[in-house]
């Protein structure tokens, strides 16, 4: 018997979804390289969260196996953002992203 009612996948789905919108914000509003990086991560976990209760409620693993490829995505974006974040910090002492709106090629 599946344990897994609608009631909370629809709680699953409100914190995923309220998850992803405030690292849309956030990714939108704010200026700090750094803190537009987390919110992309933010925006991954709560993806990550809606694919877990998606597939707990269905009852298959596949949402877990998405899961795992969006984590492995998250921490490779996250360790290129962070070199490219202290390569740009060594070429000019700011981490405002406005700094960097034209870059010479």
């Amino acid at each position: 018997m599946n344990t897994f009612t609608h009631i909370a996948l629809q709680h699953y789905l409100a914190v995923g979804g309220i998850m992803f919108v405030l690292g849309l914000i956030g990714f939108m509003t704010r200026r700090n390289l750094i803190v537009i990086f987390l919110c992309t991560e933010l925006m991954f976990q709560g993806v990550a969260i809606n694919m877990i209760a998606f597939g707990a409620y269905h009852g298959n693993l596949i949402g877990q196996a998405f899961t795992i490829f969006i984590l492995v995505i998250a921490a490779a974006e996250a360790s290129l953002a962070l070199g490219i974040v202290v390569l740009l910090f060594r070429q000019k002492p700011t981490v405002d992203a406005d700094a960097w709106r034209e870059l010479r090629g």
